[in-house]
């Protein structure tokens, strides 16, 4: 269902829809403090328009968008493009990536870039920079980030619209407070390691725990962290400034254990806009935030606090620039290319990146020089050297990592199977501690990055497949280990012993996974962890519906399809156990929204392209949408007259029958998505309704008194009273009385175009009915109540 596409792929579906860029799109810059809602607005703004890409600062965050607007409009309308995921779904419509892995030929109606304000990154600003002076929508471009690069935005883009936002609630100074008197609901910031361990060992001892955010974790471990926090399972937070880039977190306070980082070059003071951006996750839409310092770290400075309440930095002056058009002749081309100074004031050039430092070791040696002197060659040497740096080796020792990848796609044209199976078996391990378990992660991640490039090996989706299921279940390991050594044991014991007292019945789906628990050696929170993240990360194909309404995973009911908004906007409602943690529920709740949104799209595919050029086929579409398929004729008799004999034609080649009493679409007939039509009209006449609809399996049926034929319809089939019962009259419940079939439209049809000489064994052998049954529906269908009214 979501197929993984090299970076040169990825733009076909899209690019073949529409080959013109115009020449210039409306410059937009959303600028303002933290918590404005810049993201949430440039969401809402991409979705309307029909194509549109979002870059993203973190993978992480790139999830969490993707994960949002899937909800909304369902998986198979969104893309996923980072480093080590690409989530590809046959003809996406929205693309979220990360910023670094935006695919530049993209056209697209809308392109939106997050955090601009990184354009002063020395490591990564190059990047953004590029991202704000070329990457553009067709339509509309939007910048967002902070005020502070409001001047350098206008002087880069002289016709962007600035567009200021307020924060939507206060930021007030707190002063400092102590490991006891820090309050609850807070986030300790601090910016190395060994700090962090210290502060969450130390909230262990004396305030029962805490969960550990660090960028060096995996999105399935920070996720994790993350939901205990949210789900209340401990009470403080303890991160480095990963946490200030936009992750949505239900943070109270901000205590500062440090203003001190080292930033990849030196060892220096944050400045005040940083510190804005981490202390600024504090509060959340309209509820007030507090910061201040941890002690030993004294109090932040009068100044600076003024300027955090006030959201008044100064100006970013320059943004990093690295020459994107590469020369490819020769190394020294190369090289040269990559030092190109800036070509405008307010340009700076950036500090070599790891990418330039590992090409500058490798052209060292004479066999990888040697072999570059052929552009095909340079391109790819280029290409292992971005390769990103997860495990922050110097570049001498990551030169080294990388040079049998070159030598093999240098020789070979592909690299060996056996060499990356040889070093993925190396971290196939789940034992040591937490930092043995991060490193090996780390590694891992390199090995997913790579089986994700275009036809660099021969069997890269059984390989990607390896190294994410890898990394799943280091990450679970090392959840366990964060788990055991900064949240207090007693804490562990009282959360396990409130999950049993939880637990659900033995027929649940979930109940096997508490029984491990009792089981000697067994881990059931990992378990759980496992089942939950499995459910998360499952394809469309690995659910099922009913035609109850009920969703199942993996054979077990997980949620029920209930009444929404319309009919083709139903709502999950999660049918899991207590002990699932509020992150966790979160997460599967959008998962299921997603998956609903792609079951209405599945079943309307067949309608997806009617109508596009011609208002009649539009509003006949409509209708046949809003119908699920099929549609009374004399409803859509002023459509049907406003068609050309082209339009009909049309409509012809894609199986849009117009019949004498139906218009129907003849996919749209097909059993699954019959059954699927049922589970709508389940959902949205509500769980207590006991009206038996009619089976998606037959031509025709009995049916209740009280099925209405505007709802029958909706399932595909047509009401007949049948001949010789009394005329259907309404009763007090507002139903039908007197006996009633359903016939299928498309069967229906079938039976009026019969001629009336041999019409009864025609219907006996076209429905496999007994001649009395075929008898009476011949003589219910409309036109033979017409002869019995002339006759008489």
């Amino acid at each position: 269902m979501f197929p993984c596409y090299a970076a040169g792929e990825l733009c076909a579906s899209m690019n073949r829809e529409s080959d013109k860029t115009p020449a210039s799109s409306r410059l937009t810059a959303l600028l303002g403090p933290t918590n404005t809602g810049k993201t949430h607005r440039a969401i809402e703004r991409m979705l309307e328009f029909d194509s549109g890409v979002m870059g993203l600062p973190l993978r992480l965050l790139a999830r969490e968008v993707y994960d949002r607007v899937s909800a909304r409009i369902g998986e198979q309308a969104v893309a996923l493009v980072t480093g080590e995921e690409k989530r590809v779904p046959v003809r996406p419509r929205y693309w979220i990536c990360t910023t670094e892995a935006m695919p530049l030929d993209l056209t697209a109606d809308f392109v939106a870039i997050d955090e601009i304000q990184m354009v002063g990154h020395p490591e990564r600003g190059h990047v953004f920079t590029e991202r704000l002076l070329h990457a553009r929508g067709r339509l509309e471009t939007w910048f967002l980030g902070s005020h502070i690069v409001e001047g350098l935005v206008r002087s880069q883009l002289p016709t962007v619209h600035v567009t200021k936002l307020p924060r939507l609630s206060r930021l007030v100074h707190k002063g400092q407070s102590s490991l006891r008197t820090l309050p609850r609901r807070s986030a300790v910031v601090a910016f190395s390691m060994p700090q962090v361990y210290e502060l969450a060992d130390a909230l262990r001892r004396r305030r029962g725990g805490a969960a550990v955010v660090l960028g060096a974790l995996s999105p399935r471990v920070r996720n994790a962290q993350v939901a205990l926090y949210q789900a209340g399972e401990v009470d403080f937070l303890v991160a480095t400034d990963a946490i200030g880039m936009g992750l949505n977190l239900d943070v109270d306070h901000v205590a500062m254990a440090g203003t001190v980082k080292f930033d990849g070059f030196e060892t220096r003071e944050l400045e005040s806009a940083e510190l804005a951006q981490i202390v600024g996750r504090a509060g959340r839409y309209l509820r007030d935030g507090t910061f201040g310092t941890l002690s030993p770290e004294p109090e932040l400075a009068r100044a600076t606090v003024q300027q955090l309440e006030a959201h008044r930095f100064s100006a970013q002056s320059f943004a990093y620039y690295r020459n994107a058009a590469l020369d490819f002749t020769s190394m020294q081309s190369l090289l040269a290319s990559l030092s190109e100074r800036p070509p405008r004031a307010g340009l700076r050039a950036a500090p070599d990146a790891d990418d330039v430092e590992v090409l500058r070791a490798l052209a060292q040696r004479p066999e990888v020089a040697a072999s570059a002197a052929d552009s095909a060659l340079l391109r790819a040497l280029w290409d292992v050297c971005r390769i990103p740096n997860y495990e922050k080796r110097i570049p001498e020792h990551q030169a080294e990592r990388l040079a049998p990848l070159y030598r093999q796609l240098a020789t070979e044209g592909q690299v060996a199977a056996d060499y990356v199976d040889e070093q993925v078996r190396k971290l196939e391990r789940y034992d040591g501690d937490i930092h043995t378990l991060m490193d090996r992660l780390s590694a891992v991640r390199t090995w997913t990055y790579v089986s994700h490039q275009s036809g660099w090996l021969e069997h890269a989706p059984s390989f990607r497949t390896r190294t994410r299921e890898l990394e799943d279940r280091l990450s679970d390991a090392l959840h366990e280990r964060l788990l055991e050594r900064f949240v207090d044991p007693i804490e562990r014991r009282r959360t396990r012993s409130s999950d049993k007292d939880r637990a659900p019945d033995a027929s649940h789906p979930f109940a096997p996974l508490l029984r491990l628990g009792s089981q000697p050696g067994s881990d059931a929170r990992s378990e759980r962890l496992d089942r939950v993240e499995r459910l998360v990360s499952a394809r469309f194909d690995d659910f099922t519906i009913s035609a109850r309404a009920e969703l199942s995973f993996e054979g077990e009911r997980v949620a029920r399809l209930s009444r929404g908004q319309t009919l083709l906007r139903p709502v999950p409602k999660l049918d899991l156990p207590d002990w699932i943690d509020a992150g966790g529920r979160a997460r599967i709740e959008r998962r299921l929204l997603a998956h609903t949104r792609d079951l209405v799209s599945h079943l309307l595919e067949p309608l997806a392209m009617m109508g596009a050029d011609s208002a009649p086929l539009r509003g006949l579409a409509y209708q046949l949408e809003q119908g699920l398929g099929t549609v009374a004729k004399r409803q859509a008799a002023p459509q049907l007259e406003a068609l050309g004999e082209g339009e009909r034609a049309w409509l012809a080649s894609h199986d849009i029958v117009c019949g004498k009493q139906t218009v129907y679409s003849a996919p749209m007939l097909a059993t699954g998505r019959l059954a699927l039509r049922a589970a709508l009209c389940r959902a949205q006449l509500g769980r207590d309704a006991k009206l038996e609809l009619p089976s998606a399996e037959l031509f025709y049926q009995r049916v209740s008194p009280w099925l209405e034929r505007e709802l029958a319809l909706l399932l595909g089939f047509v009401v007949l009273q049948r001949s010789g019962a009394p005329e259907p009259r309404a009763d007090a419940r507002g139903g039908r009385a007197g006996e009633v079939w359903a016939v299928r439209c498309d069967v229906l049809e079938a039976l009026l175009a019969l001629e009336p000489q041999g019409a009864l064994a025609a219907a006996m052998l076209m429905l496999g009915a007994p001649h009395e049954e075929a008898q009476s529906l011949l003589l219910a269908l409309p036109r033979a109540r017409k002869r019995r009214r002339r006759k008489s």
